[in-house]
């Protein structure tokens, strides 16, 4: 019966070696290649495990996502096999760090469970002559074997009818199993690609073996392959069925601490979610860190739904809104926890933060549930200037004035706002939030904002790398064609966004080539540095949503970078352009900084090859010439380090901007003053 363990282990302990092998080939391959590489040979510097010996130790990602929930199968923790960890001769001291990133509980077990069954399993002479004689002896085993299964048979039909029948062995393991990793599984981290593939195949093998290991047991033991059949014409009801009903409904004693009686009670816990990664949402990032949080939907005037996020300080008069830039969200500003993120920053600083996301999600959010793909993408950056901002601001302005009048009546709140709301925007987000600002001017609308803080905005491209030159030419030739095909670019299925999302996971576990990759599309962007591969591991993507990119949007950019100016979006023909906007010829924004009439301050990056420092100086000089309260600052930032890293310096450059913004109860006194002196 024990012959088949030592090949069992073999096969298993042959592919684990093998799969191993291969990531190491891999790995070595792309350090190789890294050293080759122009300029890019110490990009292994200082990365910890960049050896040629990968272990499946958790990915250097942001810190809250160290915890994340198994993006594996669940299906997994039915089995009492893991594969957290490499082998012990590939793990050291360094990549253990157990201070810092605690081991789960299922990697102890895994261990034991792959070194206890050499030593159970190791045959003595004395198993090779039972197992020899079993074969000699099994004519009389299944003569023998009939009397005992009828007179157990007999025994069974004999005993109480009405009392519960005890379940089997084999049933009670399962369920036991399955309670046990159901328990510790919230510990388990997100997996990428390659340890996915080795559980899959340790999956595949047990499976084969457990298979062949029943047809051996029946082979050798007759009467029970007897008993098998005759529980199965007997009771058709009974067996896989009810297994499966316990393991799926597994009731696990729970308690928590500080009840009166903390005596364990049961909780049925069922699972699900298939081939989950970890979707968690700056929701669950805000709360996970402890910090308050609050959901507002905003529902555009065109009918989009947007989702604008908040750490509340309901009775705080200092507001702060911050707005992402292209393929991004709010996850963008809180990405670094607690110590390097913006928004937490902001709060600390007893601000009450409002995080923006913009229309364009793959899940298309609209009041018109029935709403088409071409019709939901069908939105440039004028929508995003003049439909997004103005109604997520307007939310700001309702909800700061009801709660203030609450939570300070005493106060004077005669003035139409009695709050202050500074703007803090991205990229693309910067681009529109100058043109709310400018179209609220021209249409004699209050903007409501105090102060602008604009990280490498969008809107001026003349100075590009050589990508987005292809880029304008290919959007301004193939747009119209494209737009009846391709209205958006995205990962279209949930399957190929898990899988980007295994992948980026795979590219920290493995730093030789994340490190391949990273320079690669650094190369693509012109040496941006930016950390790309660590922003495709954020959980906005993922396999149920993400961030995507209008069709639209990309032939807006174009428009701008081959007329060289931040104008509204060309329709394509004077009629589209008179209904649209009253009149043939595009509103030029640059020409119009001279309605901007709150203090501005524009932040370039010397390493940003995507909006480069002299399309910032652009705007910095329009800005100055129209007389608006400009200033201009550079840092030694790429594109997506304004956002994503962790940079001191800046936190303490944008914070001390905001505090030059004057309260609003000094301005309200200060206002009343001039109002009074006027008047006498």
């Amino acid at each position: 019966m024990h012959g088949t363990a030592p090949r069992f282990w073999s096969v298993k302990t042959f592919t684990y070696e093998s799969l191993n092998n291969i990531a190491r080939l891999i790995n070595g391959l792309s350090a190789l290649l890294l050293t080759i590489l122009p300029g890019k040979a110490n990009i292994l510097e200082g990365v910890q495990g960049w050896e040629l010996r990968p272990t499946f130790h958790g990915p250097r990602c942001p810190r809250w996502m160290e915890n994340g929930v198994s993006s594996f199968n669940r299906f997994i923790h039915e089995l009492s096999v893991d594969s957290d960890t490499s082998s012990i001769d590939y793990s050291s001291a360094e990549d253990d760090l157990d201070g810092i990133y605690p081991t789960s509980p299922s990697s102890h077990g895994s261990r034991i469970s792959r070194t206890s069954p050499c030593i159970n399993h190791d045959w003595h002479w004395t198993d090779w002559m039972a197992y020899i004689f079993s074969w000699i002896l099994l004519p009389a085993r299944f003569l023998l074997g009939i009397p005992f299964l009828l007179f157990r048979r007999g025994s069974r039909a004999s005993s109480d009818p009405g009392s519960p029948r005890p379940r089997n062995f084999h049933s009670f393991m399962k369920v036991h199993t399955s309670k046990d990793h159901v328990v510790r599984r919230t510990t388990d981290r997100r997996r990428g690609v390659i340890e996915d593939l080795h559980l899959a195949i340790e999956i595949f093998i047990e499976a084969i073996f457990d298979k062949f290991h029943k047809a051996v047991h029946c082979v050798l033991s007759p009467s029970a392959a007897f008993g098998i059949i005759v529980r199965w014409f007997s009771s058709p009801s009974a067996g896989v069925t009810d297994i499966d009903d316990d393991v799926l409904n597994a009731s696990v004693p729970t308690a928590t601490l500080g009840d009166n009686d903390p005596a364990p009670r049961e909780r049925n816990l069922t699972l699900h979610h298939a081939l989950n990664t970890d979707a968690r949402t700056c929701q669950d990032v805000i709360t996970e860190l402890g910090y308050p949080y609050e959901a507002v939907h905003v529902i555009t005037a065109d009918g989009y739904v947007l989702l604008l996020e908040r750490i509340p300080r309901r009775d705080a008069r200092e507001a702060v809104y911050l707005q992402h830039g292209i393929m991004d969200s709010s996850m963008g500003w809180v990405s670094n926890g607690v110590v390097g993120s913006p928004a937490f920053a902001a709060f600390d600083q007893g601000y009450d933060v409002f995080l923006g996301n913009f229309r364009g999600l793959v899940s298309r959010e609209h009041v018109d549930k029935n709403i088409s793909s071409r019709q939901y993408w069908r939105y440039s950056l004028n929508e995003h200037g003049t439909e997004d901002i103005p109604a997520m601001i307007e939310k700001i302005h309702e909800v700061k004035t009801a709660e203030l009048k609450i939570s300070q009546p005493d106060e004077e709140t005669n003035d139409e706002q009695p709050y202050t709301l500074c703007a803090i925007s991205h990229s693309l987000g910067g681009a529109a939030m100058l043109m709310y600002v400018i179209t609220c001017r021209i249409e004699e609308k209050p903007h409501r904002l105090s102060r602008l803080v604009l990280l490498s905005p969008a809107g001026f491209h003349d100075d590009t790398i050589f990508v987005f030159i292809v880029a304008e030419y290919l959007f301004l030739l193939l747009a119209p064609f494209l737009a009846f095909f391709v209205p958006a670019f995205y990962i279209p299925t949930r399957f190929f966004r898990m899988l980007l999302n295994k992948l980026a996971r795979d590219f920290h576990n493995y730093p030789a080539v994340g490190g391949l990759v990273q320079t690669l599309v650094s190369y693509g962007f012109g040496g941006d540095s930016s950390n790309w591969v660590g922003v495709l591991a954020l959980p906005h993507y993922n396999m149920n949503d993400m961030p995507g990119l209008s069709l639209r949007v990309c032939h807006h950019l174009a428009q701008i970078k081959r007329t060289r100016k931040f104008r509204m979006y060309d329709y394509g023909s004077t009629s589209a352009n008179m209904e649209v906007y009253g009149s043939p010829e595009l509103l030029d924004l640059g020409e119009y900084y001279s309605h901007i009439d709150i203090p501005v301050d524009l932040v370039a990056g010397r390493k940003d090859q995507v909006i480069r420092p002299s399309m910032i100086k652009k705007h910095y000089k329009l800005m100055k010439d129209a007389g608006v309260d400009v200033s201009y600052n550079e840092f030694e930032y790429a594109h997506l380090d304004f956002t994503f890293s962790h940079h001191e310096e800046l936190l303490a450059y944008v914070m001390s901007r905001l505090l030059l913004v004057e309260p609003a109860l000094k301005r309200q006194s200060s206002q009343k003053a001039l109002k009074l002196k006027k008047e006498g």
